[in-house]
């Protein structure tokens, strides 16, 4: 029996196929909102580390400053991450189109 690397064994009968692991999210039909949200809070905590918990100083860059970006930037994709998310729950689908 032939190993293949490059596609998954066979689904058992009865059970649903679950989307191949070697494709994008996107290009499966999931959401990645949850990968924008993770992103962002990631984000928020490096920044915030920089900002307070850091104290060597670096010629030319401003440690304090960059932490303050990171959180900047961590919480407006959090709240793009999060409209997102509500966004999908509140669509409704349209009634499908007759020929």
């Amino acid at each position: 029996m032939r190993i293949s690397l490059t596609h998954p064994p066979p689904v058992g009968v009865g059970r649903p196929a679950a989307p191949p692991t070697w494709l994008p999210r996107a290009a499966c039909g999931l959401p990645t909102v949850g990968v924008t949200i993770g992103t962002s809070l990631f984000l928020i905590a490096v920044g915030a580390i920089l900002k307070y918990a850091v104290t060597a100083h670096v010629e030319g860059v401003d440690i304090n400053t960059v932490g303050v970006i990171l959180m900047v930037v961590g919480v407006v994709g959090l709240v793009l991450g999060l409209y997102l998310l509500m966004r999908g729950r509140w669509a409704t689908p349209s009634p499908p189109e007759l020929p």
